[in-house]
């Protein structure tokens, strides 16, 4: 792991998040997934995701958006890769339809106000940004961002861990886990599969998405945001594990608490998402607040992508 400075003192997760919904939505209104109820577009999303996602095409990804021997496929800033985000609208998110730009504005503003740290702030603008793979994805890979109608399994949706048996009690539509592929390989359908017990959070491979490509590409552009920061970004899509429990043979006792600032972060991710929370007029002003930031946390400039 990079080697930044880790927080001491977490805040403690509320019972209630009220104030900080920018909409009235009940709590069970959110996240609500059935094949009956939830649009056409995002079980076809979720289908495609249990169908293609293996330890196989992990490495497959993990190899192609390496930043390994300084590779990279683009250099860019922050802006820059703001601008290429523009029109892209997660085919995976039942819960909004906006541009991922304003939603990331959504959030971060939502911890700023919430008088939340800086580097959390700054974690709540990028944490999505990851889906920028696009740029390079085929609907083959399932990063098509360009087509209304695109294949994106590999850009957004809760992820799970491949290489050991999917559970059917923490992942939504689990009627799908029996597509997957890995499912029926002796090496990888087993509780533990190819992991041994309590390896620990980091030794696990999830789903391939944004989350795992824009942790690589943080550390790789050596960012000092905490680490706390970084597993925001890492794990946030990973609701079997930090929402639903699962995988507590698989996990270490450090992780726990790393995992409990993930759930701090994922209530302002979840409950800052309204589409009347619309930012675009306060963009320009409120900008220069965040390249400060991406000064202060090492990640002005032209960046590795």
């Amino acid at each position: 792991r990079h080697c930044n400075n880790k927080v001491s003192v977490r805040p403690d997760v509320p019972d209630s998040f009220d104030q900080i919904k920018t909409n009235d939505k009940a709590d069970d209104a959110f996240r609500n997934y059935s094949v009956d109820e939830t649009p056409a577009r995002v079980v076809e999303h979720y289908r495609d995701m249990r169908m293609n996602h293996t330890v196989d095409f992990y490495k497959k990804m993990e190899q192609k958006y390496s930043f390994e021997n300084d590779a990279y496929r683009r250099l860019m800033t922050i802006e820059e890769a703001f601008s290429e985000l523009e029109h892209y609208v997660d085919a995976s998110d039942p819960d909004l339809d906006l541009p991922n730009k304003l939603h990331l504005l959504q959030t971060a503003e939502g911890l700023r106000r919430a008088g939340h740290p800086d580097w959390m702030q700054l974690t709540g603008l990028l944490h999505d940004m990851g889906k920028i793979m696009f740029l390079w994805g085929t609907g083959d890979d399932g990063q098509d961002g360009y087509s209304p109608i695109g294949k994106q399994w590999a850009l957004g949706g809760d992820t799970f861990v491949v290489g050991c048996k999917i559970p059917d009690d923490a992942v939504i539509l689990p009627e799908f886990n029996k597509l997957n592929p890995d499912m029926h390989d002796a090496r990888y359908n087993t509780k533990y599969g190819c992991y041994e017990p309590h390896c620990g959070l980091d030794k696990l491979m999830f789903a391939w998405g944004h989350d795992e490509y824009m942790w690589r590409m943080l550390v790789a552009n050596n960012t000092t945001i905490p680490l706390e920061g970084l597993d925001m970004v890492r794990y946030h899509s990973a609701y079997p594990i930090h929402d639903k429990g699962a995988y507590k043979h698989l996990l270490n006792p450090e992780d726990e608490d790393r995992l409990e600032w993930v759930r701090l972060f994922n209530k302002f991710d979840l409950y800052t998402k309204d589409g009347d929370n619309d930012l675009r007029v306060s963009i320009d002003e409120l900008w220069p607040y965040y390249m400060e930031l991406l000064e202060k946390y090492g990640l002005g400039g032209k960046l590795k992508w």
